[in-house]
Order: C-alpha cells, then sequence, then structure tokens
C-alpha cells in the first residue's frame, strides 16, 4: 500500500512540474502515472549499477554526480514512456531535482503522519 501511495504522489507532483517547467510535457495524468512506474523500475534495477560504475567520479565531485545520473534516469524514462517529452538534458536536471525535492518533503510528512498513528 505504501509503495502505490509513493507512485501516486510522485505522479502527482510530476503532473505538476510539468506544467510549470516548459521543457517537460506530460499529456494526462495516465502518462504521469506511468512515468512514476518506470522511474521507480529505474531507480530500482538501474540506478544502483549506475552508482556502482561511477562510484569513482561521484567521490571526486562530493556525490554531485548523482544529479547527473537522475537527469540521465529521467532522459532514460523519457524514451521509455509516450506521451512524456523531456526538452534537452538540462530540463531533465531540473525535473529530476524539483521531483527528488518536492517528493522528499511530501513523503516526510506522510511518514511523520504515520509515526504520530
Amino acid at each position: 500500500m505504501k509503495f502505490l501511495l509513493r507512485i501516486l504522489i510522485t505522479a502527482v507532483v510530476a503532473f505538476a512540474l510539468s506544467s510549470i517547467l516548459p521543457g517537460i510535457h506530460i499529456d494526462t495524468f495516465w502518462t504521469a502515472l506511468v512515468l512514476s512506474l518506470v522511474l521507480a523500475v529505474l531507480n530500482f534495477l538501474l540506478k544502483p549499477i549506475l552508482i556502482i560504475l561511477t562510484l569513482p567520479i561521484t567521490i571526486l565531485t562530493f556525490g554531485f554526480f548523482l544529479f547527473i545520473i537522475n537527469a540521465a534516469i529521467v532522459l532514460l524514462a523519457s524514451k521509455f514512456v509516450d506521451g512524456f517529452a523531456v526538452k534537452d538534458f538540462w530540463w531533465a536536471l531540473l525535473f529530476s531535482l524539483l521531483l527528488s525535492l518536492v517528493t522528499s518533503l511530501l513523503y516526510k510528512d506522510k511518514d511523520k503522519e504515520e509515526e504520530n498513528r
């Protein structure tokens, strides 16, 4: 249940960001749901491999290279999801940063509510 809630929150945030950021386009909310599922799968399967492969550069950049990995995953997701378009790398970077920031804040609030129960 918690996974489905996270997918839904990510979809809502992604859809909202697409209406704010001119370099990001998501056709429908259904597309945003599919995008959030694809991002979850890519983050689960591909991101750990990329982190291990790029560990030296990640250490040299004090972890900032992880932002590049996140942007690359967003660009890859745009290849898999019809109805989701990213103008270029810089929009993917901004989208991934904002998506991570906003969803983290929302997850944190949701986790606090569950702790208080």
